[in-house]
């Protein structure tokens, strides 16, 4: 057995760098075997799955926060605010941003930390695959700022049509969502309920079967065209019944501050436009340290999570690149499912290279996918059911799934005592509160 106290860096405090950090903290730190440091650019965690709720307004963010430092203090792991700029592999060093104040004055100046094991759990952003104007005309939600920025923009733009109004024969209120995956769909749903309570507060023409119009874009033959063709074509007839317009196989070639036009010649006017197509690795991982990346700028890992470039370095999650198998058919896909299964058995591998055993290797388990309408409803399959077959669910049962999913994240992180809590907290909170966020 090593006995030497191990210095294990985590960059990235998304739910699976934070479930990681919380597992080694309770383990590894608590017994003194090693210092557990996590850093992020944020000072709190919202889970990412929610953000479209934040962005709808049917959550508040900062009731959803958890802050980092507190945290840490009672897992026996450190905090460290920070973004990674650099990697210097050769004397296990990382290099930080300075972090500034909102005032762009420097709270914390450029800085350096070394380590002995590193685990990169940065997460994806947005990829927009260079389309002319995306940058300058879509919101993408990568990011609880990113959510919360786009509610304001929608309360915005929502008194301004109240005050007015449009003229006969003008059009609808769109919001356009590039994107039919599982954001763009959630986000569709929960946009089109905020417009109906909005309306019934008083906001007017934003009655949803009236002034109120969402869209959805993707260049698929479907929506959801990773998830089985019995959920997508329930998805797509339950977004219909809501007036929700679906275009498929139509391909964004230019975003503008008045709409969307795509290469069939549509053209698509959009209040408000948001991204929801695609993810990559952040653009840095591609010239970090000379580590192998692919064309997502994920870096390479085997199934041990260990880069193959270095074996002092891990990586996980939306940004790295994992084989499903030994026979190179695929890979691990980019879903939080994936990411919480890796951070559990990272905690165990770290444990056994500390002891000089050898890895575990990941095998990623897909236990099917859920699709939430909000309170309309929730449609989705769980894989492993019957004679291992995959299992088709909607309607109640299905929103308790999708509702458990959370709870699960939230006792990785907390522990079922607090969990409890918080979510009796969250039920006295819907009864005091307005249904949606309105500033």
């Amino acid at each position: 057995m090593n006995n030497k106290t191990e210095n294990i860096v985590i960059v990235g405090g998304g739910a699976g760098g934070l479930e990681l950090a919380v597992k080694l903290g309770k383990t590894l730190g608590k017994k003194g075997r090693a210092t557990i440091t996590l850093i992020d650019r944020s000072r709190t965690h919202v889970w990412k799955p929610l953000l479209h709720q934040v962005a709808a307004g049917t959550m508040d963010s900062h009731a959803e926060e958890i802050e980092y430092l507190a945290l840490g203090w009672r897992h026996h792991f450190r905090f460290r605010l920070g973004e990674l700029i650099g990697l210097d592999r050769a004397t296990k060093e990382i290099r930080l941003a300075p972090v500034l104040s909102a005032e762009g004055e420097i709270l914390v100046p450029e800085s350096t930390m070394t380590y002995d094991r590193l685990v990169l759990a940065i997460g994806s952003q947005s990829n927009d695959f260079n389309t002319p104007g995306a940058r300058e005309h879509c919101i993408f939600l990568d990011s609880a700022l990113a959510a919360q920025n786009f509610h304001r923009k929608l309360i915005d733009a929502s008194l301004r049509a109240q005050s007015n109004a449009n003229a006969p024969g003008a059009g609808r209120f769109t919001v356009a969502i590039i994107g039919g995956g599982a954001t763009g769909v959630e986000l569709a749903a929960e946009l089109h309920m905020t417009a109906r309570i909005m309306d019934s507060y008083g906001l007017q023409n934003l009655h949803p079967e009236r002034d109120f119009k969402i869209v959805i874009l993707d260049a698929a033959p479907r929506i959801l065209p990773l998830l089985p063709e019995r959920v997508s074509s329930a998805v797509s007839h339950e977004l219909r019944k809501l007036d929700i317009d679906i275009h498929s196989n139509e391909k964004v070639v230019e975003v503008t501050a008045a709409g969307v036009q795509m290469g069939s010649g549509k053209f698509i006017p959009s209040r408000l436009t948001v991204w929801a197509a695609g993810i990559k690795a952040p653009e840095f991982l591609k010239n970090l340290g000379g580590l192998a990346t692919n064309r997502l700028n994920q870096i390479e890992v085997d199934r041990t999570l260990q880069s193959t470039t270095d074996a002092s370095i891990f990586a996980f999650g939306d940004c790295a690149a994992c084989p499903i198998n030994d026979e190179g058919q695929g890979f691990v896909p980019p879903r939080a499912q994936a990411a919480h299964q890796q951070a559990m058995l990272l905690a165990k591998s770290i444990a056994r290279v500390l002891d000089g055993k050898t890895p575990l290797k990941f095998t990623y388990k897909d236990r099917g996918s859920l699709v939430s309408f909000g309170e309309y409803s929730t449609v989705g399959s769980l894989m492993g059911g019957i004679r291992q077959g995959s299992v088709f669910i909607e309607g109640l049962f299905a929103k308790w799934m999708y509702w458990s999913l959370h709870k699960h994240h939230q006792v990785a992180i907390n522990g079922a005592f607090r969990t409890w809590l918080a979510t009796w907290v969250e039920a006295i909170d819907r009864i005091r509160n307005p249904r949606i966020k309105l500033h």
